[in-house]
């Protein structure tokens, strides 16, 4: 539930979609410690933030661009896209939802889950449920 009393689902039921898709685009390509949080009742700008772990510069690059490539299909391309130069912390903003494709050490050093730890987390494909193992979660 949400301040708005809401879950993303009766909010917003594309959010949910986009960040099911953008975590099963990131698993395709081997990303790890893929969570969804629902922001819906912090943010106003977005429902939900879909976090995805990378070793390396190279697939969290991958990883990007499949999830890009994932959600255009679905008919929704980035209105942002910030850190693809640099290649550690990626944020892809498609609106309804946010992508965080990040290096593993960025991501735990940044504990994205442990900042957003009051948001309830959004049931992902391919185990990808909050606090599964990942980094800053519980």
């Amino acid at each position: 539930m949400t301040s708005t009393g809401r879950t993303p689902r009766e909010r917003h039921p594309r959010a949910v979609e986009l960040a099911q898709a953008a975590a099963a685009a990131a698993h395709d390509k081997l990303a790890s410690d893929v969570v969804g949080l629902d922001v819906s009742g912090q943010l106003a700008l977005t429902d939900v933030f879909v976090i995805a772990s990378a070793p390396n510069e190279r697939q969290v690059g991958a990883i990007v661009e499949a999830v890009e490539e994932r959600l255009l299909q679905l008919g929704t391309k980035a209105l942002r896209r910030e850190g693809q130069r640099e290649g550690r912390w990626v944020l892809l903003d498609f609106s309804d939802i946010v992508v965080h494709v990040m290096h593993s050490e960025d991501r735990e050093f940044y504990a994205l889950e442990r900042l957003w730890k009051d948001c309830p987390p959004v049931v992902l494909p391919d185990g990808g449920a909050p606090g599964a193992g990942a980094p800053g979660a519980g």
